[in-house]
């Protein structure tokens, strides 16, 4: 995909800022100098392609619901079928292998840490294994939202505290919205009927949202192995607790720096305690990132370890309200 195309610019600028508006596709058209026709039929092509997992809300972590980075180690020969048993769960939003003898790496997200940890039960007993939940301690930079032409990033994070009661149609829009926008020139009215809600009260709450920060961003969500970032590392560090608030937030505004987060251990099988996720194109191109960032911070005096992705087995946006099965 050529940089300036309309294809990567419907991509790269509406991953922030996306149009809350009644014709959000038109409104773009008219940005972009295309028909809404045209910007519809590119972002239905994009996700049939792979390339587009959604068009809609990011939530921040703990504003709604409750979620854990869980870990377990099975036999080369039962991967898959554990990795089956796992994504069963409607909970389980992201589930990889990576190389580590922990082997598959998942995200449990769920309407709150009683109904978190009972899906982390079963999946303990579905698959025989000891599961380790790290649960999110401190987030310095989760966005996923990043610039492709590999410019400046925003960063944000840090403590989020819980969003109060949701009244019930308010439910119910978060409910519908976690599949994503409809494809359709009123996306915002086909929710607002789904949940029960007018077009501008559907409006009005996602605004609210995003003022209050319940709601992070409101845009294009891409798959970044169909972009061509093939290259995806968990980078790891054990430091002291009484260093991660200096570090962590530093690690966080690096470029090529896509996740940021501290993470409770789990001893004495996982020690490490600050994360940060690298995408890139090529392994010795993110090799490379990461050696740099760890010199200019002096992250390698502590205990480290690098996990590259081998398969994805699940991404998607996580499910905050509803079943916590299927």
């Amino acid at each position: 995909m050529q940089h300036g195309s309309a294809d990567f610019r419907l991509l790269n600028r509406y991953q922030h800022g996306f149009p809350l508006v009644s014709q959000p596709f038109a409104a773009i058209g008219r940005e972009e100098g295309l028909s809404e026709a045209a910007v519809l039929d590119t972002y239905r092509r994009l996700s049939r392609d792979g390339v587009v997992s959604r068009i809609g809300a990011v939530f921040p972590p703990r504003r709604l619901g409750a979620s854990t980075l869980a870990a377990v180690t099975v036999p080369d020969d039962q991967i898959e079928s554990a990795a089956a048993i796992i994504n069963r769960h409607a909970a389980v939003n992201h589930n990889y292998q990576r190389e580590h003898e922990l082997k598959l790496w998942f995200v449990v997200t769920a309407a709150d840490a009683t109904a978190r940890d009972a899906v982390l039960a079963e999946i303990a007993a579905g698959t025989g294994a000891e599961v380790l939940s790290l649960p999110l301690l401190d987030a310095f930079h989760i966005d996923l939202g990043f610039d492709l032409q590999g410019g400046a990033k925003r960063v944000g994070g840090g403590q989020c505290h819980p969003a109060p009661p949701l009244e019930a149609g308010a439910r119910r829009l978060i409910e519908v919205l976690q599949e994503g926008l409809p494809l359709v020139p009123r996306p915002y009215a086909r929710l607002a009927g789904a949940a029960g809600l007018d077009e501008s009260a559907a409006i009005r709450l996602l605004s609210g949202w995003q003022e209050d920060g319940t709601v992070k961003r409101l845009g294009v969500v891409v798959h970044h192995r169909e972009l061509g970032y093939t290259a995806n590392a968990m980078c790891v560090w054990d430091v002291p607790d009484a260093l991660v608030a200096e570090l962590g937030p530093r690690l966080a505004a690096a470029n090529g720096v896509t996740l940021c987060y501290r993470r409770q251990r789990a001893l004495p099988r996982w020690r490490y305690n600050l994360f940060c996720m690298i995408h890139g194109r090529t392994r010795e191109a993110v090799l490379a990132q990461r050696a740099a960032l760890a010199v200019t911070l002096g992250l390698d005096a502590y205990g480290h370890d690098v996990l590259f992705s081998l398969r994805r087995f699940k991404q998607r946006g996580a499910r905050y309200v509803g079943p916590a099965h299927g």
